[in-house]
């Protein structure tokens, strides 16, 4: 089924729930404000959507998980707490009797490791690892269900997260050039304290090369403070766009069905307002950890952030590169965005992630859609992510395509093409 063969104006009906999107972000960002994992207004805030939005669905409920809502972006700071450690005791080699002298060299190196160990497990990799060791807090999923006319047969999940994240500094006082700038001098940092200390301990070279080793990780000490300096634990921004963008979007679909008395045939449509994503897709992870999602053909469709129309794109590959998305539901959105005018890129999460990987490891079929310049666009994570700074032609699309992509569902299900070529 296609939009067009709806009984109705199918711009003007976009419209009102591009409406509905926009007026819906507004006003959780002007009543609630900013909404960190774990924290009051995040609660709030699904509370707001549990009593505001459940009329759109048969069924509303609000799942409620535990996690360590700092543990993900620990890494940074921990990261230069433990170089600095690797570094000071590189440097002491040079006070102490030669016996203690040989080991520390090792001893820094191992700190080095694991420095790295730690950097690409928790934020390349997102596992788990932090969490034991820092304050827990409570968060929640909450999800809208619409049933069909006719027996379930298949289920597409919308998706879009709640949560709002602690400000980047970097990001906030220069842009993309100075987040870019001070990330590289740190990571080159660590990567230069790693071949050092591989070549003191393999080469054990002389007194005067070794001082110039020391000297070098000294300096070293002054890149790693970005660490120190990465997020602002004082200041949460307000997330209009990162990701309330995806949350009202995703619940259009059920806005637009309902009010427009269109039931799909045999296809259940639910919307998640997802917390807890930027401390580490926690809330995906324990949506597919409370639900196995394997009793009919079950597909994800994660929307973060809408914003930069110029750089929309589906998303194939997600966690750095790392995860593949599905491809049949990537062709399926793209055909989707092809009915609406546009000619989507297939893109990749080069450096983060978005809940559809989590989707995908947890075993359901998951594309990823968004409207983001990730150089990254000067709003992200900063306190210019503001209601005042909505795009709404780019929301307007996204709606669009997220209900072209349901009806495209209900009617073909995952396919590998569809009725033309995109």
């Amino acid at each position: 089924m296609k939009l067009e063969e709806l009984n109705l104006n199918p711009v003007a009906k976009v419209r009102e729930s591009t409406n509905f999107t926009v007026r819906e972000i507004k006003k959780v960002c002007k009543n609630i404000g900013p909404r960190a994992a774990g924290s009051e207004n995040e609660n709030k805030a699904q509370d707001y959507i549990l009593e505001n939005c459940a009329k759109f669905a048969d069924t509303a409920e609000k799942e409620t998980f535990r996690l360590s809502p700092r543990a993900f972006m620990a890494w940074p700071w921990l990261g230069a707490v433990i170089e600095f450690i690797a570094i000071a005791l590189f440097i002491l080699s040079a006070f102490v009797p030669e016996q203690v002298a040989q080991i520390l060299p090792i001893v820094s190196l191992g700190l080095t490791v694991c420095d790295i160990l730690l950097i690409a497990l928790e934020f390349l990799l997102y596992k788990q690892i932090l969490d034991p060791f820092f304050k827990k807090a409570d968060s929640s999923n909450v999800i809208l269900t619409k049933k069909p006319k006719g027996e379930v047969q298949r289920r597409i999940i919308f998706s879009g997260h709640i949560d709002s994240a602690y400000e980047w500094r970097f990001t906030h006082w220069g842009g993309y050039k100075l987040l870019r700038f001070a990330v590289f001098c740190a990571l080159g940092s660590l990567i230069a304290c790693l071949v050092l200390d591989i070549l003191a301990v393999v080469l054990q070279p002389s007194d005067g090369v070794m001082f110039g080793f020391r000297v070098a990780e000294g300096v070293c000490v002054l890149f790693m403070t970005v660490g120190f300096m990465f997020d602002d634990p004082k200041r949460v921004v307000e997330g209009a766009n990162d990701d309330l963008t995806g949350v009202f979007s995703s619940i259009a679909v059920l806005q637009f069905l309902t009010t427009n008395n269109i039931e799909l045939e045999h296809t259940e449509v639910v919307a998640v307002s997802m917390g807890s994503e930027e401390s580490g897709l926690r809330g995906s992870k324990a949506l597919v950890k409370a639900h196995k999602f394997d009793d009919v053909e079950t597909v994800f469709v994660g929307t973060d952030t809408v914003h930069d129309i110029e750089f929309m794109g589906v998303y194939n590959r997600d966690m750095t590169g790392t995860v593949r998305l599905d491809e049949q539901a990537v062709t399926m959105v793209l055909h989707a965005a092809h009915e609406s005018g546009m000619k989507l890129p297939k893109m990749t999460v080069d450096l983060g992630a978005t809940d559809a990987a989590a989707m995908t490891q947890g075993g359901v079929r998951s594309v990823a859609f968004s409207a983001m310049d990730h150089s990254p666009a000067r709003y992200y994570h900063t306190r210019l992510d503001t209601a005042d700074n909505l795009s709404v032609p780019a929301i307007e699309k996204g709606v669009e395509i997220l209900i072209r992509t349901a009806l495209l569902y209900d009617t073909y299900g995952l396919r590998d093409t569809y009725a033309s070529d995109i």
